[in-house]
């Protein structure tokens, strides 16, 4: 396993990952779905549920699929040298993902900035990175972090900065029951950190016809 730049882990838990696991197979993930299903006091073999536990498996692969994808493979050489040094912001990037703690989901949009020091990336590039580290098990802090921190390690800019904003299910639909609350996190490194008008700027532009106020 080649190891290269994952700011969500640390070398400790690098090392770890470079060791061979052992695999779970999609049958035994599928029976696993069949015995939560009795556990609720379901038959998984009536009629409407027959073909359920593939279905959640499945399913489950696709939201988590961001575990199988890296950095290199999605960035595919689009970051170029570029003399430019005003903020590039990319706004309303959808987020989808799922809470670690009751794998119900997470809906929101993120707003990337950054800076400019000698390289730019391929904007769509944002968006997938965003995808990317959403596409797993998460908590909206850690999510926040890593794409701030994934994009300050690449492009080693003047500055990045991302704020999530996002309803959780697990706010709405259970616990609490509290439709329509939001919650917000940000990022802040490098020139938005330590430049409080680069930063009001940034935030300005952000507010503009966003559930963030």
């Amino acid at each position: 396993m080649t190891l290269s730049f994952h700011p969500e882990f640390n070398s400790a838990e690098l090392l770890a990952l470079s060791k061979q696991k052992p695999k779970v197979t999609e049958a035994e993930m599928v029976q696993a779905v069949r015995t939560l299903l009795v556990g609720l006091g379901e038959d998984p073999d009536r009629e409407g549920l027959i073909d359920t536990p593939k279905r959640v498996v499945k399913a489950l692969q696709f939201l988590t699929k961001g575990y199988n994808e890296s950095l290199d493979e999605l960035l595919n050489g689009a970051v170029f040298s570029e003399d430019a040094n005003e903020m590039v912001l990319v706004r309303d990037i959808d987020i989808f993902s799922s809470c670690e703690h009751h794998i119900l989901p997470i809906i929101g949009r993120a707003h990337v900035a950054y800076i400019p020091n000698g390289k730019v990336i391929g904007l769509s590039k944002i968006a997938r990175i965003c995808e990317m580290y959403a596409r797993r098990l998460q908590v909206q802090e850690r999510l926040t972090l890593q794409i701030a921190d994934a994009l300050q390690g690449l492009l080693k800019p003047q500055g990045v900065a991302v704020v999530v904003e996002a309803t959780h299910m697990c706010m709405v639909m259970r616990g609490v029951q509290k439709p329509g609350s939001w919650t917000v996190t940000s990022a802040m490194r490098g020139v938005f950190s330590e430049d409080a008008r680069t930063r009001e700027e940034f935030m300005n532009l952000v507010r503009h016809n966003s559930n963030f106020r």
